[in-house]
């Protein structure tokens, strides 16, 4: 195929940021009507190598042609003038506007009456309709986005990208918040796609997708090209070596751990918000890692976080070690040895405009200040010491502790806020989807840090959508469906297929427990 047979085409694209090359002569083509899958490790310079194809950055060296001709982008919307969408793997739709102007947005339809420009509502809202009846979509185009959930919005800005008409679409993690209905229709959509001749370039860290929705696949490592190969020519396990640059023999750590005593006890916990969790009664284990399942909606993110003072409670108790407790803050919590991994490490999670640094030693500082004290000012060197103790044994890629975390990729990002839980060395430590965007490099790390609390007798809760990571990880599986505890899984008797009965309907638990 000749070069203007691609309908886009990179070559040897560099880009470096104070510290760091993020890209180093990286090339990549691709044809259209195909789905071409971009993989490696996190910081591996993927989204980056991404955002110069889509105007957010612009390449220190290298060129850029679409269907043969040179191309140099000023911004995304120079981008999407020449046919290429971007779906950020970091959510930002605007959540005070309605799912209909979100989808529009700078393209928002306009009449003329009596002289004057109105909004055209009624051509928006049949516009909406009409994309997502061609994508199966249901969604209220005048919901609020505020309102909607995080796989809902996920689902919005792929219809948003598809609307701009677009000859290629990038996919960034584009399922990392879809269940896996969601991520089958995602599929459909991608295939609908590909027929009309769009090019898809999808980067995910889901080996089993990538294996069954790519025609090839560029792998990529620190920054370099590590090569392209059809899909039909690889494997989960040589995908892995490529990635990674290393033998990976085992995807979870082995199991040494021993659950003892019951250390949490939640007795019928409801929410106050009348529409969430109900009667909700569970224990919790020293040296136990307790898995939590169930589809979205299940209201499994809303139950660990009024564990842990974010959300109130109308009813119920909390008792740790025989004793009730009473958790009405973050604060509460803390105090009580809890801490809590949030599922958006943007929107609840980093502090985008502080350092590396900074982002580890926050909780600390704030919960122990007296350990950053030196005199009236600040101990720098304390708050350096523990902060590089983080960086270095969660193996975080960061040009230095004083970058800004906004810089790091967001598995390191996700590192750094588990530094900064472990720095306060909690007994209970609740993960919602810690592994979410996650390469399987830097997942293996996490597995292996929960397995060392575990053994060090502290509690671990994990959410996760990811059945083989509940099933690999988990003593026991909690399961929720429509906010009601619908079962508990003892480790012999976890199986996907008893999860997702339990996960289905509230009455298959009902139906268990009877």
């Amino acid at each position: 195929m000749n070069s203007s047979q691609y309908v886009l085409k990179m070559e040897k694209i560099s880009k470096s940021f104070p510290g760091v090359k993020a890209l180093d002569k990286v090339s990549i083509n691709i044809r259209p009507g195909t789905v071409h899958a971009l993989m490696g490790e996190n910081g591996a310079g993927k989204s980056t190598l991404m955002k110069c194809a889509f105007g957010l950055y612009h390449p220190d060296s290298g060129e850029i042609s679409m269907n043969g001709e040179v191309v140099s982008f000023i911004n995304t919307r120079n981008a999407m003038d020449h046919g290429i969408a971007m779906i950020h793997q970091e959510l930002h739709p605007i959540k005070t506007r309605n799912v209909m102007e979100n989808i529009w947005v700078g393209r928002i339809p306009y009449q003329k009456i009596a002289g004057i420009h109105w909004v055209n509502e009624k051509k928006m809202y049949t516009d909406t309709k009409a994309l997502f009846e061609e994508l199966g979509i249901d969604i209220n185009p005048r919901q609020m986005v505020g309102e909607l959930s995080v796989s809902s919005c996920q689902l919005l800005e792929i219809a948003r990208a598809v609307s701009y008409n677009a000859k290629v679409i990038i996919m960034d993690e584009p399922t990392s918040s879809l269940t896996e209905t969601e991520a089958e229709l995602l599929f459909k959509i991608i295939r609908k796609l590909v027929a009309k001749q769009v090019a898809i370039i999808y980067i995910s860290h889901k080996i089993e997708e990538i294996l069954e929705i790519s025609d090839e696949v560029t792998i990529m490592r620190d920054g370099h090209l590590v090569g392209c190969w059809p899909v039909e020519e690889l494997n989960m396990e040589q995908i892995v070596n490529k990635m990674v640059g290393r033998e990976m023999t085992q995807r979870f750590p082995e199991c040494q751990h021993v659950p003892g005593k019951k250390h949490l006890e939640i007795s019928h916990l409801t929410s106050a918000d009348e529409h969430s969790f109900k009667d909700v009664s569970f224990d919790l284990r020293k040296g136990e890692i307790l898995g939590v399942g169930g589809l979205v909606g299940a209201q499994r993110t809303e139950l660990m976080e009024s564990i842990f003072g974010l959300r109130p409670i109308a009813s119920g108790t909390i008792s740790i070690d025989g004793e009730q407790v009473h958790i009405n803050s973050p604060q509460d919590a803390i105090k009580n040895g809890m801490a809590l991994l949030t599922e958006e490490r943007r929107a609840s999670g980093i502090v985008p405009m502080l350092s590396v640094m900074e982002n580890i030693v926050i909780s600390n500082q704030t919960a122990n200040p007296k350990q950053y004290k030196k005199g009236l000012f600040l101990n720098e060197k304390k708050r350096k010491e523990d902060a590089e103790k983080y960086v270095t044994s969660l193996s975080i890629k960061t040009p230095g502790i004083k970058t800004q975390i906004v810089n790091l990729s967001g598995g390191n990002q996700q590192k750094a806020l588990l530094g900064r839980w472990m720095l306060l060395e909690p007994d209970i430590l609740i993960l919602d989807e810690p592994t979410r965007g996650i390469d399987v490099g830097a997942k293996y790390e996490i597995y292996c840090l929960m397995e060392e609390m575990a053994q060090e007798g502290k509690c671990v809760i994990m959410i996760s959508s990811e059945m083989p990571e509940l099933m690999g990880m988990a003593d026991r599986i909690l399961v929720m469906c429509e906010g009601h505890l619908s079962g508990i899984l003892e480790k012999d008797d976890i199986s996907d297929e008893k999860i997702m009965y339990l996960a289905s309907t509230y009455d298959a638990g009902k139906e268990k427990k009877g």
